[in-house]
Order: structure tokens, then C-alpha cells, then sequence
């Protein structure tokens, strides 16, 4: 069974990539065979798992708008997952796609050749377009990292109406799993205020443990590993290792995934 997870937010700067990178590191740490999808055509998550997007000739872009075999464009990382990784060449699969027929489901049909992997992360990229579309037709669920020390939950709401869409028309298994608390500092009374509104605004489950801010998850990209190789006991870590774990709870819970 593979279980499919988008993390998905349009607003940028909520630790998306960080979230996809240390969640799959620590599911493979965990023993499971894990793929992360890099939809960003800013490749933040082929580069932050060492890889140089600039000297890959495929990329995920080929199998969304090319017909190629995903299998073909994986490549192995350090931190034990596989990747289908990024190029800036992804910035023309918007455009390649908005006139194709059945662009939501280009990346369904291109998991759904895969075999073997218990968990797939896909890295949305900061929009509603099409790749995050196509992301959530494709996903079983859908978590929502959200920066607690500002206003950014003002933009889940309209990520709720486009999954609720997704549901209608795409995808009507899709499951809002919750949102996971990143950078945040449990000692401030606004950061704790916004995941009370959250939760009760959206009637979201919210994902455990919440991501502290720390800047050594800033640092482990420049050497090409999540924060998982770089500060093994770091409490960054520990915390996505917390993820993973209620993830898989959640999991197993509800049955989701697919064969």
C-alpha cells in the first residue's frame, strides 16, 4: 500500500520543503521506502537534497508534460529517499498543461506506475494552479504547514475551497489530514492564539508535534541533507521525527493508500 501526501500552503515561506525533506527522511529512518515529488519549479527540494538541478537532463517535467516514465527521472539521496526532482523548466508545465485534457490527473497516472514505495510526498509549489492541483488529485491527503507568528492563515480557507473542488470534480477520497505548526515558539501567546483559531475556524486536526523555529533548519540545505543528517538529536528533528510517526498513525487509522 502507498499512501500519497501533498503538503500543500500557496503562501510561500511556511517551511513547505523542509517539511517534505525531514518528514521523508525520517519515514526512511523508520524503515519505509519513501519517494518525494519536487513540484516547485524553484527546485528548492532537488537542491536542498544535494542535488544540482542545473545538471539533471530529466526532471518531473518530462513525466507530467512529455509522457516520460517517472522511473526513468528518479534519482537516489543521500538521506535514503528516492526523488523525482525539479527543474526551472517546471515554470513551462503550467502553460503546457492548461490546454491539455485531463491536466489534473497527469500526475496520478504518472504515480500510479510506481511500485514498491509505502509513502509519496509531494512538494507543492507556493500557488493554486495547476501542479498543486494536479498534486491534490493525485494525493490521498493533505496536510497544511502553517507559520504560526502571523497572519498566514488567512490563505487556508482558500486552499479548503480548492480541495473541496478537488473533492467534487478530481479526487473525492481526498482527506484534509490537518495542519502541522512550523517555526513556532509555544511561548508567545499570538503564536499559541493562531493555532486555537485555526482549529476551531477550519475544524482542522492540528499535526504533532508543532516544527520549533530554529535556524539549523536553514543550514542543513547548504550541505545537501535534511536537518534529520545534519543535527541527528536536534530538537528540529526529534520534532519531524514526531511527524512522521503521527502520520503514520493517522494512517494506518483511517486506511488510506492505495496499491
Amino acid at each position: 500500500m502507498t499512501t500519497t501526501v501533498a503538503i500543500a500552503n500557496q503562501k510561500g515561506g511556511v517551511a513547505k520543503t523542509t517539511t517534505v525533506a525531514s518528514v521523508g527522511a525520517a519515514l526512511a529512518e523508520s524503515g519505509s521506502r519513501v519517494l518525494l515529488v519536487d513540484l516547485d519549479p524553484q527546485a528548492c527540494l532537488t537542491f536542498s537534497l544535494g542535488i544540482d538541478p542545473e545538471d539533471l537532463e530529466l526532471s518531473v517535467h518530462h513525466v507530467l508534460t512529455k509522457g516520460l516514465d517517472s522511473a526513468e527521472v528518479i534519482v537516489e539521496t543521500d538521506d535514503g529517499v528516492d526523488l523525482l526532482p525539479a527543474t526551472i523548466e517546471l515554470a513551462r508545465a503550467e502553460a503546457d498543461l492548461l490546454t491539455r485534457t485531463g491536466r489534473e490527473f497527469v500526475l496520478r497516472s504518472a504515480l500510479d506506475d510506481l511500485a514498491g514505495y509505502d509513502w509519496i510526498l509531494l512538494d507543492c509549489p507556493p500557488s493554486l494552479g495547476v501542479l498543486t492541483v494536479a498534486a491534490l488529485t493525485a494525493a490521498d491527503a493533505v496536510i497544511i504547514p502553517l507559520q504560526c507568528e502571523t497572519l498566514s492563515h488567512r490563505g487556508v480557507g482558500q486552499l479548503l475551497d480548492t480541495v473541496h473542488d478537488v473533492r467534487r470534480f478530481t479526487n473525492k477520497g481526498l482527506q484534509v489530514w490537518g495542519v502541522l505548526p512550523t517555526m513556532y515558539d509555544g511561548r508567545t501567546t499570538h503564536a499559541r492564539a493562531v493555532l486555537d483559531d485555526i482549529a476551531q475556524t477550519y475544524e482542522l486536526d492540528v499535526v504533532q508535534p508543532p516544527i520549533p523555529k530554529t535556524i539549523r533548519f536553514a543550514e542543513a540545505p547548504a550541505v545537501g541533507r535534511s536537518i534529520l543528517a545534519t543535527s541527528r538529536r536536534h530538537r528540529g528533528a526529534e520534532a519531524y521525527r514526531g511527524v512522521a510517526g503521527w502520520l503514520t498513525e493517522r494512517a494506518a487509522h483511517v486506511g488510506v493508500g492505495h496499491g
